[in-house]
């Protein structure tokens, strides 16, 4: 046997995830399989990846009411050699997505695609990406069953805020076109309509990551009065998982860090279409 040259470092069975999308992807395959307190750890992780970021394993073990092992061997279950290899990914690339709109715009300039003639350009490019990615996001049968609840519940309600504030506010609009029963969850002066949701109605919970807690905890409260609960949102490690929503998933790309809802919005008139359809030719 030929002893002059050493073996290869022999390939990880299971490599770390090298980005946010493909850790989020295998979050959402593995937690169900992984043991209770590890488990309880991914649920913490999928609601708060912002904290990953910036806290110790034992704020982390800590929030998730974990033993800071627990964290360890998380992090090895993910495919990561510790704490700081998965702590590094969540630096480099997920805090980066949210930079504040002083850096979006510095962006812009770096990249020279200021101009409105370029960033038309650029919107467009990505608008078409997005729409086309949403075909492969949205799962064919979790649409046909959010269409059959939404249009069997008694009254619709619309909650999302923030960047999801215009899927929900539009979607306000075309079901009142097609006298379909909705209410409009907008925060304005601060009113809350939680106790107008009852058993037999229904829920279209908006939101993407950084989630908004709002959303959430009227998302929330719905699931336990009973309500239904549709979730337009990114991944499936979204918090809204947690309260076995049906998950209608669109990833949304950006320009300089700035992100259009073309995606979001054509599942929101798709969504609001069928329904109505499906309501009016019982």
């Amino acid at each position: 046997m030929d002893m002059s040259e050493p073996d290869p470092d022999p390939v990880p069975a299971n490599p770390a995830p090298e980005s946010m999308d493909a850790f989020f992807r295998r979050l959402g395959s593995a937690t169900e399989k992984l043991p209770k307190r590890l488990k309880q750890f991914a649920q913490y992780i999928a609601a708060n990846p912002d904290r990953v970021a910036v806290s110790t394993i034992a704020e982390l073990a800590e929030g998730a009411a974990v033993q800071p092992s627990a964290v360890m061997r998380f992090c090895q279950e993910m495919g990561f050699s510790g704490f700081s290899h998965m702590q590094k990914l969540f630096r480099s690339d997920y805090s980066d997505k949210w930079p504040d709109y002083a850096t979006r715009l510095e962006q812009l300039r770096e990249q020279g695609s200021d101009t409105p003639s370029a960033l038309l350009a650029e919107f467009v490019d990505v608008g078409r990406s997005s729409l086309e990615n949403l075909m492969n996001t949205v799962d064919p049968r979790a649409l046909q069953q959010a269409v059959d609840v939404l249009a069997r519940a008694e009254t619709i309600h619309l909650v999302g805020f923030r960047r999801a504030f215009p899927v929900t506010s539009y979607l306000a609009y075309a079901f009142e076109k097609m006298e379909v029963p909705a209410i409009l969850h907008s925060g304005l002066a601060n009113m809350n309509m939680d106790h107008l949701i009852r058993p037999n109605d229904a829920v279209i919970a908006a939101t993407f990551a950084p989630y908004t807690e709002l959303t959430l905890d009227i998302a929330a409260k719905a699931r336990g009065t009973g309500a239904d609960i549709v979730a337009i949102t990114d991944v499936v490690t979204s918090p809204l998982a947690r309260l076995k929503a049906i998950q209608l998933l669109v990833a949304e790309l950006d320009v300089g860090a700035f992100r259009a809802l073309s995606a979001s919005l054509c599942l929101a008139i798709t969504l609001a279409v069928s329904v109505g359809a499906q309501r009016n030719g019982k």
